[in-house]
């Protein structure tokens, strides 16, 4: 919580300073790279970023959020030097849905998401005709999808990319599952804590933010060679200013990916790719 105070005092005191520029009045030489992030993880690790870019000339600025939409409108309207919040497949469902120019600058970590449920101990003892909540948030349902194709409780149909997998892609649902998706993700953990429909699907994100250890609390995650990465979004052109490559350069030192892996003890998983 006090991170969290912390980070929305540092983004009331963006306004007024110049993106990756120098400071007013200052010798020219010190340079402000202002970044959007998820309260946890994704400011967390940043937090313990700021030493490593401060030696290098660099202060960063954190500012936070509490949902998916608007780190990408403020990163396009200038707001932002970087956003770190969103996996892969979503930034390239935000780009095609919105016209963003954005370049991925590197991916830094994945977060399994897990399926928790307060009523049942496994996946094997949901009942027939379960109701299965998720988020609202499209780019999301393939992952989603397949992570219940591995577990056994679904069939996708052939040839379906999984990652862009819908409900309307399932082939064969012989719980006759229902699956509830009219829901903002970071209000997922309440519905949990509510024993709201049969299981949840969370992301680690909200999940750690609200208290729940992924691991431990989770009934089924998913595995570890996910491909949805977390990455450093940035306009088209920025991927390649010295600030973003050496924010980057920190986020994947051997330093920040041992935090990493203590820190959330496999619920948050480093990658250098």
């Amino acid at each position: 919580m006090k991170k969290w105070v912390a980070g929305i005092i540092a983004a009331t005191s963006i306004f007024g300073l110049t993106a990756c520029g120098s400071e007013s009045g200052g010798s020219g030489d010190k340079k402000e790279l202002v970044v959007g992030a998820s309260n946890i993880p994704h400011a967390e690790i940043l937090e313990e970023v700021k030493p490593i870019l401060e030696e290098k000339g660099i202060t960063l600025e954190i500012e936070t959020y509490q949902d998916y939409i608007l780190p990408n409108k403020d990163l396009e309207n200038g707001d932002l030097d970087a956003n770190y919040f969103q996996h892969i497949p979503y930034l390239e469902s935000q780009k095609a849905e919105h016209g963003y120019e954005f370049e991925n600058a590197g991916g830094i970590h994945i977060e399994p998401i897990g399926v928790y449920s307060k009523k049942y101990d496994s996946l094997e003892d949901l009942p027939e005709g379960a109701t299965i909540l998720m988020s609202n948030s499209v780019a999301d349902h393939g992952r989603i999808l397949t992570l219940l194709e591995a577990k056994d409780l679904i069939t996708l149909k052939d040839g379906v990319d999984k990652t862009k997998a819908t409900l309307e892609d399932i082939k064969e649902n012989p719980k006759k599952l229902k699956f509830d998706y009219e829901y903002e993700a970071a209000l997922l953990p309440q519905l949990y804590e509510n024993e709201e429909g049969d299981a949840v699907l969370i992301n680690s994100n909200y999940a750690i933010d609200a208290g729940l250890n992924p691991l431990e609390d989770s009934i089924a995650i998913e595995d570890k060679d996910s491909p949805y990465v977390n990455v450093i979004a940035v306009n088209k052109g920025d991927e390649n200013k010295d600030e973003v490559k050496a924010l980057v350069e920190a986020l994947r030192s051997d330093e920040i990916q041992e935090f990493i892996s203590k820190e959330w003890d496999g619920a948050v998983v480093p990658v250098k790719e």
